[in-house]
């Protein structure tokens, strides 16, 4: 069998994550899990996660960078897997509290990942307070995104107390031969006669299909045409985009989801809007307590999208596209701040923005590294957005580790360069937990800005518990 056969080259969008990466640019994700009841034994969880690995290989492949760069890393398996070092325990000092909890994950975070080794670490943390322990998942970007890696998280979690039998091959794994650098280079060979097939064929589909194509192809040119756009309005100057370096805060803001849905059940919009409305209101605070003005001020987040389509649910890679939403840090009033970020979110999902950048995304995996590089920084160009504001939908049920249930799951993002603040929302079992990531030197004052998150949320909950008692007073 073709040793060919083994191996993957990463997509244009996962090696953008690995040409924008850094010494204090660090392009890892992960989450922040805290259960209750005590720790399994550390043989238990591994031996769990060793019986599911097949259904992530990924998690068993390293990288493998063609000579001369001369076309996209390869995914190959890793003959040297080591599940025990990817898979690490540690213990919180007594009392073990959660700002202990918090110093750790951070220090964690400061680290970037070997890429010698397959791209991820898990880590056991023991010794939290109440009996309870947590668990760190540190992925890199290129790996897995936001959106697919909900749904790997089968690997460890199950939906009930007692663990779940999942069926593994007959057959211990054992991997592959690496492919050779003859092998490696006509990979690349083929890789460029498919792009050629992809052209021809769209070729021959605007000779079949004329109308439905130029159709297709106006749609397309408008998007990347209203991303051009956006490139030229850029986001404006702040305190948060400034060089920052390789060391990390982190912190957390725990909310109910319910809060978030009563609001936009009485003011419209979405559960979205609501979010990208209270990050607003808290930047807003922030930004005045540092001695900015901001009359007239609009933010910039980078909003991330999941173009992965339904029958693809599960697979590995990243399918995502951006767009740039409104952060109107300029509006004083919530509710007139509210109907500013639904107007603009609106005006976003109309426009071929999203549309635009996935095409741009398609075109660059015919792009020659060289060219991907420069592509892959302009992407998160400084000039584009302020931040990144994630929100990841998770499951409205709990979910368990070890036959002990997760009580909070808290997403972490990745800072890119001249990008000190990020922040990862994730609903999950009733909650919608914020999860705050900044540079260590530049955001000392991080615990600020979540606290102006729980004022803000609490501004707009106030505001709808009003508006219902004065509508019920009214019907009455």
């Amino acid at each position: 069998m073709s040793t060919q056969q083994h191996f993957d080259r990463l997509t244009a969008i996962d090696a953008s994550f690995l040409l924008q990466e850094g010494p204090d640019a660090h392009m890892h994700i992960g989450g922040l899990v805290i259960c209750d009841g005590p720790p399994p034994p550390f043989e238990q969880l591994l031996d769990t996660i060793r019986e599911r690995l097949h259904l992530v290989p990924r998690y068993r492949q390293k990288l493998r960078i063609p000579r001369l760069e001369a076309g996209r890393p390869l995914w190959v398996d890793d003959p040297d897997f080591n599940l025990e070092y990817h898979v690490r325990q540690t213990a919180l000092p007594k009392p073990g509290d959660e700002p202990q909890l918090m110093r750790l994950t951070s220090r964690i975070f400061s680290q970037q990942l070997d890429r010698a080794k397959p791209l991820w670490e898990m880590w056991l943390i023991e010794g939290l307070e109440d009996g309870r322990f947590a668990i760190v998942t540190k992925t890199h970007h290129a790996l897995i995104d936001g959106v697919s890696g909900v749904d790997l998280a089968t690997v460890l979690f199950d939906l009930g107390p007692t663990p779940t039998v999942i069926p593994h091959p007959d057959e211990a794994w054992e991997p592959h031969t690496e492919p050779s650098v003859a092998e490696v280079a006509a990979a690349a060979a083929t890789d460029a006669v498919r792009g050629g097939l992809s052209i021809a064929s769209r070729a021959i589909d605007v000779l079949t299909r004329p109308q439905s194509a130029l159709r297709e192809a106006r749609h397309a040119a408008e998007g990347v045409a209203e991303i051009a756009w956006a490139g030229l309005n850029p986001a404006p100057d702040t305190p948060l985009n400034v060089p920052h370096g390789p060391h990390r805060r982190y912190t957390v803001v725990r909310n109910e989801l319910s809060d978030f849905r009563m609001v936009k059940n009485t003011f419209g919009g979405t559960v979205n809007d609501v979010v990208l409305t209270v990050v607003s209101g808290a930047l807003r605070t922030w930004l005045r307590s540092r001695g900015v003005r901001t009359e007239g001020l609009e933010l910039r987040a980078l909003v991330p999208v999941s173009v992965r389509a339904k029958d693809q649910e599960g697979s590995l890679g990243n399918q995502i596209a951006v767009m740039r939403g409104p952060l109107p840090v300029y509006v004083e009033d919530p509710l007139a701040r509210l109907r500013t970020v639904r107007q603009s979110m609106d005006g976003l999902k109309e426009s071929k923005q999203a549309l635009g950048a996935e095409v741009i995304a398609g075109a660059t995996n015919f792009a020659p590294p060289t060219i991907l590089a420069q592509a892959s920084r302009l992407n998160f160009s400084t000039t584009l957005f302020n931040l990144i504001v994630t929100n990841v939908p998770g499951p409205q049920f709990p979910l368990y580790v070890g036959g002990r249930e997760m009580e909070d799951v808290f997403p972490i993002a990745f800072l890119p360069q001249n990008h000190s603040l990020a922040i990862a929302i994730m609903s999950y079992n009733g909650h919608i937990n914020f999860g705050l990531l900044g540079d260590y030197d530049v955001l000392p004052d991080l615990d600020r800005i979540a606290d102006n998150v729980r004022q803000s949320l609490a501004e707009l909950v106030t505001l709808a518990e009003r508006e219902s008692a004065r509508q019920a007073v009214t019907s009455a």
